[in-house]
């Protein structure tokens, strides 16, 4: 199921990571919504135990429904599709907090696949800020970070760090990033790990 048009955005809360995709989606391109930030608010406007801070596998398990959706939605697009996170991620999630993550998780990391590399929004204390959704201090942003990418590896993706630039720079980036990997031949997906 290796999709090479599928370009993931990740890293840690308050890197600038959605206001990128939303300056992508602005330029035309196709894009996903964070499962983290919907599954927060969604279960925040009902009264829901499905939040981080209540109970992170249930968190964790609305977050892979959210994401398999936007997988399989993403093949009814055209061109490249910029998804707002993706599977490892959640993966991520569950080892910084210490928790155990599912086989169907891991699963689900090997078969849904994205481009083989990954763009990584790196821990900028200059941009960082809490909000209602986002409650991680600076520094659990930065392990967010260390967790998301490493899981990205374990499941055979390479990160590529974005610049710490201004969302103009950034969106210059990317597209040279997609034209590079491209024109080099570069677009395959991530083999999976074993």
């Amino acid at each position: 199921m290796g999709h090479d048009r599928y370009i993931v955005v990740t890293g840690g809360p308050g890197a600038g990571k959605s206001t990128l995709i939303d300056a992508l989606e602005a330029a035309g391109h196709a894009r996903s919504q964070e499962a983290g930030r919907g599954v927060i608010r969604d279960q925040a406007a009902l009264g829901g135990r499905g939040l981080p801070w209540t109970d992170p596998e249930l968190f964790a398990e609305l977050m892979l429904g959210w994401e398999l959706r936007s997988h399989h939605e993403a093949a009814g697009r055209p061109g490249t599709v910029f998804f707002d996170r993706g599977v490892p991620d959640i993966v991520g999630y569950l080892r910084l907090e210490g928790r155990p993550v599912p086989g169907h998780l891991r699963e689900a990391a090997r078969r849904f696949r994205y481009h083989r590399r990954v763009l990584a929004a790196p821990p900028w204390p200059e941009i960082y800020e809490r909000d209602a959704e986002r409650r991680q201090s600076y520094a659990e942003a930065v392990r967010t970070y260390e967790a998301v990418t490493a899981a990205y590896r374990e499941f055979g993706y390479e990160p590529v760090e974005l610049p710490r630039a201004s969302v103009a720079e950034r969106v210059r980036f990317v597209g040279g990033f997609v034209r590079g990997a491209v024109a080099a031949g570069d677009n395959g997906p991530a083999h999976e790990a074993t």
